[in-house]
């Protein structure tokens, strides 16, 4: 079965085939303890929004584009550092035989240690050569440098960037505005998918200053005050690429690593609102991005933005924008004429 990618165009929606993604692309991702847990979250985060937009293409029907596996030497739970624990696979596990598409190398205050372990040095420069590019989260860099792989790998990712560019005859409108390992899985998916996969990932995902939030979301960003702790802000991160799927806050909550009741106490302080309200407004203003920058109807706005119908889109356009969503998108494309 192929695993197909549906672009937007001016014209409406094309599909084009990817062959080479038969069996998905398999990414590990190494965690040294220290990690930073928001960062490991924001990468997870882009390549399942590429994998949820797909399945809402009906491109991908039993199988995910990018399946994603955690790694540490010897498996088990490795510390972030925020102190929130994350279980991980042993990079020894015969699962991992034939290697990875891509590698990224996430460490914190155990680099140091890392660096030491000569079974993790050899088994690094052994996959490295292997993936299409060995990409660092924090201060993985140094981890990479050591094993002699940095090279090589930043330049093949350079290129197979530059080759997606040209294949699209565009370039990225979120080029220069992330760097580091954001911007090398927006690449990744802009070569495998294409250029619209990646924007929508960028646009559900990519947190402030990042990316500019439009909206009641960025309105929230404005007026929050105080001090935003790591964990609401993962949580935050999560709700924001899992808007168009059913979300049951308990699940927000492990992302937190809090009981429900705490999460639902310190998001309402922190952020300014319920983690319930906050999904609905990530859903809003996931339907506006679509109504400004895709000539999808309404209905299939509301679908892709998880908000079910046209006429519940309209609801609530009315509620919070206190206009209809033809009206917002009309106003808006006029604007973006005249400033382009």
């Amino acid at each position: 079965m192929e695993c197909e990618s549906g672009s937007e165009r001016n014209r409406g929606d094309e599909f084009h085939t990817f062959p080479d993604l038969d069996e998905g692309r398999k990414i590990g991702v190494y965690l040294c303890a220290g990690f930073s847990l928001s960062e490991l979250a924001s990468v997870l985060e882009l390549f399942e929004s590429a994998n949820t937009q797909a399945r809402l293409e009906h491109t991908v029907r039993e199988r995910t584009c990018y399946e994603i596996s955690l790694l540490s030497l010897a498996g088990g739970r490795v510390s972030s550092s925020s102190s929130v624990f994350v279980w991980t696979e042993s990079v020894e596990d015969s699962r991992y035989a034939d290697g990875f598409d891509t590698l990224f190398v996430a460490s914190g205050a155990g680099m140091r240690d890392a660096r030491r372990e000569d079974r993790l040095i050899r088994w690094l420069r052994q996959e490295g050569p292997r993936c299409r590019a060995v990409v660092p989260i924090g201060e993985g860099g140094t981890l990479i440098e050591a094993a002699g792989i940095a090279h090589a790998a930043t330049a093949l990712a350079a290129e197979e960037a530059e080759d997606a560019r040209r294949h699209e005859h565009a370039a990225s409108d979120f080029s220069g505005t992330t760097t580091g390992p954001l911007q090398e899985v927006l690449a990744l998916i802009e070569q495998d998918l294409g250029i619209s996969f990646a924007r929508m990932a960028a646009a559900n995902v990519m947190p402030s200053p990042q990316r500019a939030r439009i909206g009641i979301i960025a309105g929230l960003r404005k007026t929050t005050t105080g001090h935003v702790s790591e964990r609401i802000q993962a949580a935050a991160v999560w709700l924001e690429a899992n808007g168009v799927r059913a979300v049951a806050i308990d699940d927000a909550a492990k992302i937190a690593a809090m009981s429900e009741r705490n999460f639902l106490r310190r998001f309402k302080v922190e952020i300014g609102v319920t983690p319930s309200d906050y999904l609905l407004y990530v859903r809003i203003d996931m339907s506006c991005r679509l109504l400004i920058e895709t000539d999808l109807p309404v209905d299939k706005v509301a679908r892709r933005s998880g908000l079910g119908s046209g006429s519940q889109l309209a609801k609530l356009f009315r509620k919070h924008l206190e206009t209809t969503p033809t009206e917002y998108r009309s106003r808006h494309r006029r604007v973006k004429a005249r400033n382009p």
